[in-house]
């Protein structure tokens, strides 16, 4: 590490001469949800016109299939901001969606066959075919069922004012490598405590018989009448074997205590050859692609992760060439199930909640994480999300066999949470953070307030995961036909994006001056 690590208590005692530095978080959500018909089935329509090209709109694009969008607003400092973003762009898509509806879970209900899943069609393009086969390689590798589970994605960044507070005068580039080792630590962090997340916002306790029939898996579920599978004590099922934590890349290991150790783990595992993708095959023997190559990650965005170091990219640059020439710049945290009690996918004590756990976990010192302990903190995250709210379960603090209580370490974690509530609604004149750590703790003592727990009970009453979600879809629907804009987004705003975004396709399309081949072959770097 290159920098010094002090006690939580010595940075937070810091901190409160000067809670300023902590005002101008930096937040964005990406939110997925598919899109279904007035009937309730998944829908084989393309991606409508309204909304302008998948392929450039900034805000409104797909995902793994054509009938899955995804909602992204730009980075804000505030979190009604943030959430008004989203509240804007739900309003005009649901406004050019005709009779289709959000579904509002994370984990589909799906009946038909894998090939009834469109793939997400982004145009003639190089580029847009490339996206489209990356799809098809997916398909191929793990299934288009569990790629048509849908999350939320909380991008976060801490303000320069907090840097400068923790590292002091510091030039550019040690500066720069001094907040890429602290995210790192934040990361190691994460992994050690983030199954606060899914205990708390985790809302898939419950799978449609179908999709669990699909899934060949060995866990006992309960059923009720209308064929809707739970767990009783189950908090995220998308976070499980069942949902994108992928078993198929196991045996990939990105290290976290570094940059230069996560960008050497990536570059390894985008140029590993996989024989089990070998066998997939490139191409069929008609010459169609299959697949972008047969390596264990076709391109890095691949990795399942439950957080991942970011930095914006420049044009054509990859991922992991954006952290090695600039260092990170914030951090995707990926562990969100869809709310489905909010028409936007989350609510505010989420994002409070997030800004908290994510500050913490940075405050906190993080010792350097070999593979083994990684693997003992994935078994309370496994725990959590199979089980999480069962009474009296226990976890592994650290390794060494000491163990707590979910709702004794919620306690102990809280406790330190709430002082950095006060520092950062001192920094932002609200009492916002207090009051969601006043919500969010009680929590633990009562499992039935988490969104599992609410859902599960609603599910059980009415006896069909579909019915509950079809009430909701319909509810929300009903919300954004009666709400006016926040005033981030106007409609014309929206939809000159839309027309601007389909003009910006064209030019791509118009630019193309090389055969797809050659444009695989120049991104990956081998002679085609």
């Amino acid at each position: 590490m290159r920098t010094n690590l002090t006690d939580f208590q010595t940075r937070l005692k810091a901190l409160s001469h000067t809670p300023e530095v902590l005002k101008g978080i930096g937040r964005g959500v990406e939110r997925e949800a598919l899109r279904i018909s007035a009937q309730g089935d998944l829908s084989s329509t393309p991606h409508p016109a309204q909304l302008g090209s998948a392929l450039t709109n900034q805000w409104i694009t797909t995902d793994f299939s054509e009938s899955l969008l995804e909602f992204i607003t730009p980075v804000s400092r505030s979190v009604p901001e943030t959430l008004g973003q989203l509240h804007d762009i739900h309003r005009f898509t649901i406004q050019n969606l005709g009779d289709e509806k959000l579904w509002p879970m994370s984990m589909p209900c799906f009946f038909g066959t894998e090939d009834d899943i469109v793939l997400a069609q982004y145009g003639k393009s190089n580029l847009g075919r490339m996206k489209t086969l990356y799809r098809e390689g997916l398909k191929h590798r793990y299934g288009s069922v569990m790629q048509i589970i849908s999350g939320v994605h909380f991008n976060f960044s801490f303000p320069d004012s907090l840097w400068r507070h923790l590292f002091g005068n510091q030039g550019e580039e040690q500066q720069q490598a001094s907040i890429s080792d602290a995210y790192f630590a934040l990361i190691r962090n994460y992994y050690r405590f983030g199954w606060m997340i899914p205990y708390l916002f985790g809302a898939s306790p419950a799978l449609c018989g179908s999709f669990v029939e699909k899934s060949g898996t060995s866990l006992k579920f309960e059923k009720t009448d209308h064929n809707t599978c739970y767990l009783p004590y189950a908090t995220s099922l998308r976070l499980s074997d069942l949902g994108y934590t992928n078993s198929a890349q196991d045996e990939i290991k990105v290290g976290f205590n570094s940059l230069e150790q996560y960008i050497d783990g990536v570059k390894q595992a985008i140029n590993t050859p996989s024989p089990e993708f070998a066998r997939i095959g490139v191409k069929d023997a008609s010459g169609q692609y299959r697949q972008l190559n047969t390596n264990a990650l076709q391109i890095e965005n691949e990795l399942y992760a439950p957080i991942r170091a970011k930095r914006v990219a420049k044009s054509g640059e990859k991922p992991s060439e954006a952290l090695s020439r600039g260092g990170v710049e914030y951090i995707e945290v990926r562990s969100l199930d869809v709310n489905p009690y909010s028409p936007v996918g989350i609510d505010s004590h989420q994002i409070y909640f997030l800004d908290l756990l994510m500050l913490w976990c940075l405050l906190t010192p993080s010792e350097n994480m070999d593979e083994s302990e990684l693997d003992c903190w994935r078994d309370n995250w496994q725990k959590i999300v199979l089980e999480g709210r069962k009474p009296g379960l226990t976890l592994k603090i650290g390794c060494n066999g000491e163990r707590l209580t979910q709702a004794d370490w919620g306690k102990r974690v809280f406790a330190e949470l709430r002082p950095l509530a006060e520092l950062l609604d001192q920094a932002n004149g609200t009492s916002c953070y207090q009051q969601t750590c006043d919500e969010l703790e009680t929590w633990f003592e009562h499992p039935e307030k988490t969104l599992s727990g609410r859902l599960l009970n609603d599910v059980i009453a009415k006896g069909c995961v579909n019915s509950v979600s079809h009430e909701l879809s319909d509810s929300h629907v009903e919300f954004f036909k009666h709400s006016d804009s926040k005033g981030h987004f106007s409609n014309d705003t929206l939809m000159q994006e839309a027309t601007d975004s389909l003009a910006r396709q064209a030019a791509l399309e118009d630019a193309d001056n090389v055969s797809f081949d050659k444009y695989l072959a120049d991104y990956f770097g081998y002679t085609s």
